[in-house]
């Protein structure tokens, strides 16, 4: 049981089209749903009027693409403190201030970069991949594994909560210039509060990888094993209906901008073999 979703060129391409399938099945949920974007770093903000349509629906309910994705990536502590110093700065005086309590499950980033192996000497996941990328005396490219699910936090007897996130996989893809390729698996994903901040926070990740470890970007693979259109603050369907409109009217919009200016046809949201 699984449901591909059409190749697309961005994440917001690649979330109206997840959320459009996903949506048309019975509950308007679906399992094991496969979402592949071959450039996650294309218009990744508000610039882009189909982000800032899903922000603005967030917004309404004191939530925002920016805060998902910061989960996964705090791409402005980065660059503003660079690595490896963003990492004490995000443990020492980031995440005492949003830290909840001992049930939290925590910034995606924190389980990432800091793994009790004892306490006193916790393991940096995602910096050692970047090192052993940079090492040119590692031949295995496709073994940079990194796990966010912790069994001490996550296995418990609540129905709700914990981490969604699992588990990713970076491969180094081989060619004149070596492409990192990253697959994330979530547990459960929401589409309409999450999918899209995860997939942007996921393309920011890799922007890091990447950079740190001299390699090109590549394409973004994200499994759900249990996707579903939720409702965020409880909000009515015709409220989810009207921001599918609104998306897809800045759809058709930026795509007679792009026919006007290129002198030919583009529909924003299609395959990546249709897209221009």
């Amino acid at each position: 049981m699984y449901l591909p979703i059409p190749q697309q060129h961005d994440c917001a391409s690649a979330w109206r089209e997840a959320v459009r399938q996903v949506d048309a099945r019975s509950g308007h949920s679906a399992y094991n749903v496969i979402i592949d974007v071959v450039d996650p770093l294309a218009s990744t903000t508000r610039l882009d009027p189909r982000i800032a349509a899903v922000d603005d629906f967030l917004n309404a309910f004191d939530k925002s693409v920016e805060t998902v994705a910061n989960t996964i990536m705090p791409a402005g502590l980065y660059r503003r403190y660079g690595a490896p110093a963003f990492f004490d700065v995000f443990h020492q005086k980031v995440l005492p201030k949003v830290q909840r309590n001992n049930r939290w499950s925590g910034y995606y980033f924190e389980r990432m970069t800091r793994v009790p192996n004892p306490p006193e000497q916790p393991i940096n996941q995602l910096w050692d991949i970047v090192e052993r990328i940079r090492d040119n005396n590692v031949r295995a490219l496709n073994k940079f594994e990194l796990t966010v699910f912790d069994p001490a936090r996550d296995v418990d007897d609540s129905p709700y909560g914990g981490q969604c996130l699992s588990y990713m996989s970076f491969k180094l893809l081989p060619g004149a210039t070596k492409t990192l390729a990253l697959t994330a698996v979530y547990r459960n994903h929401f589409y309409i509060e999450k999918l899209l901040g995860n997939l942007i926070g996921l393309g920011r990740l890799m922007e890091f990888v990447a950079k740190e470890g001299g390699v090109s970007v590549g394409n973004l693979t994200v499994v759900s094993t249990h996707a579903e259109i939720d409702q965020p603050g409880k909000c009515k369907r015709p409220a989810i209906n009207g921001l599918l409109t609104r998306f897809d009217q800045e759809c058709l919009a930026l795509g007679a901008t792009q026919s006007s200016s290129n002198g030919n046809s583009s529909t924003f949201g299609s395959t990546i073999a249709d897209s221009p």
